[in-house]
């Protein structure tokens, strides 16, 4: 029988926006405040009213199961309550009501980097991390080799962390967290960090860990890994549950309301620089959200967008990527090389070659970055547009897959003329 490995029932938290909460104060302090409490009653004066702030509920009445040995998914925009339920599972911070409960031990990755000490090597940080999760060191040992190869990170293990970039940072990350074998593993958005191929590897690590019995609850803005890993979906909106359900549907419905960006880009945008940068308009082939957007295959797709900037922002480029199916086909710049961005207004744009998209559905994707991913701003799924199916001599019907590619390869045989003359040249 299927067992519950994370059980939340009737979870909310409150926050009061604008307050500021004091630590502990101390005897001084209490003494010092007793005496102007007494003088200004003796004085006939009234002391100011303390502003706590509005009330704001990051997560209001929710409730989910995710049973053991699954992959349980946890979409919505930004500031829908991703992060506050991790950190609440993850003991971080408690509750205003409601209750989590979690069967077994609990490995957490919520941010890159959390629970390292800089100025700690890699491999005094994989023992530490151990220790956090409460693993004894004979554990750590056994397992210290395959974390390192994990992580790919051989030469740089007596490195002090200060001195890893991002991207290896979260490698030896996820290697600690995905290799001490806690029973519920959570993880927030780390596959945003890496290249292809670790991303790929940590998401057949999470496979794994779920066909091992164990129950991994991923949080994520990629929905083509969620759609390939999960095997249920809960979609949050403005701090409630908006639906459970299968990935697809959850996906859809995430995609229905990120659709309408312009209506709350905060919502929808991540990363340090959407504190100074916005996106106004995005269009494909001068066509916005508002209208379908139907490409005929001999057309080129022209990519638009404008926006506007608080500062200079050294060194940046545009970024547009085109997704199918949840799959990155690929991503254009708006310049060959990184440039300077001046505060005001600017306009960005990229062309696909016709005959590219074969016909379907793709989704569109845009952000930025300066210096080597040291700032970045990105949102995912913003709009969608259909290649149609009117063929033409270029663009073949036989030739299947998500990419046209025009023209055809070549054959040779043994019994061709110039291979005849050189039969060292031919490969069988």
């Amino acid at each position: 029988m299927t067992q519950t490995a994370i059980q939340v029932e009737s979870l909310s938290k409150q926050y009061r926006l604008g307050q500021v909460v004091a630590a502990q104060p101390t005897l001084g302090e209490r003494l010092y405040s007793m005496a102007g409490s007494t003088f200004n009653r003796l004085s006939g004066k009234t002391p100011k009213a303390t502003t706590k702030g509005d009330a704001f509920w990051a997560l209001n009445d929710v409730s989910f199961e995710a049973e053991q040995g699954k992959v349980f998914g946890v979409i919505g925009r930004n500031g829908a309550g991703k992060s506050t339920l991790l950190k609440i599972l993850a003991r971080i911070t408690e509750p205003t009501s409601g209750e989590a409960v979690m069967h077994g031990r609990v490995g957490s990755l919520l941010e890159v980097g959390t629970g390292f000490h800089p100025e700690l090597t890699g491999r005094e940080n994989i023992f530490l991390n151990a220790a956090i999760l409460g693993m004894k060191r004979r554990e750590v040992a056994a397992k210290f080799d395959d974390i390192v190869a994990f992580a790919e990170l051989e030469k740089f293990i007596d490195t002090p962390v200060k001195r890893y970039s991002s991207g290896m940072y979260v490698r030896l990350a996820f290697a600690v967290a995905a290799h001490l074998e806690p029973e519920v593993l959570l993880i927030d958005e780390v596959l945003a960090v890496g290249d292809a191929g670790f991303q790929q590897r940590c998401l057949g690590r999470m496979s794994e860990i779920a066909q091992g019995g164990r129950t991994v609850l991923f949080v994520s803005h990629d929905m083509g890994a969620v759609a390939r890993l999960c095997d249920k979906v809960m979609l949050l909106d403005g701090g409630q549950v908006e639906l459970i359900s299968q990935p697809q549907q959850a996906i859809d419905r995430y995609l229905q309301l990120v659709s309408n960006w312009r209506d709350d880009p905060a919502g929808v945008f991540g990363g340090p620089l959407t504190s100074v940068m916005r996106f106004h308009e995005l269009t494909v082939n001068g066509v916005d959200n508002t209208k379908p957007r139907i490409v005929h295959p001999q057309q080129p797709i022209k990519l638009h967008i404008t926006g506007s900037v608080d500062r200079l922002i050294p060194n940046f480029r545009t970024t547009f990527s085109i997704y199918r199916d949840g799959v990155r086909l690929l991503t254009q710049h708006d310049t060959p090389l990184p440039t300077d961005l001046p505060a005001g207004r600017f306009e960005a744009q990229t062309q696909v070659p016709a005959y590219l998209l074969r016909p379907g559905r793709y989704t569109v994707s845009i952000g930025g970055y300066r210096d080597g991913m040291r700032e970045y701003i990105w949102g995912t799924d913003l709009m969608d547009f259909t290649v149609s199916e009117m063929w033409s001599d270029n663009y073949d019907p036989i030739n299947l897959g998500l990419i046209n590619l025009p023209g055809y390869g070549s054959r040779q045989t043994e019994h061709d003329s110039a291979i005849t003359k050189n039969k060292g040249s031919f490969a069988a």
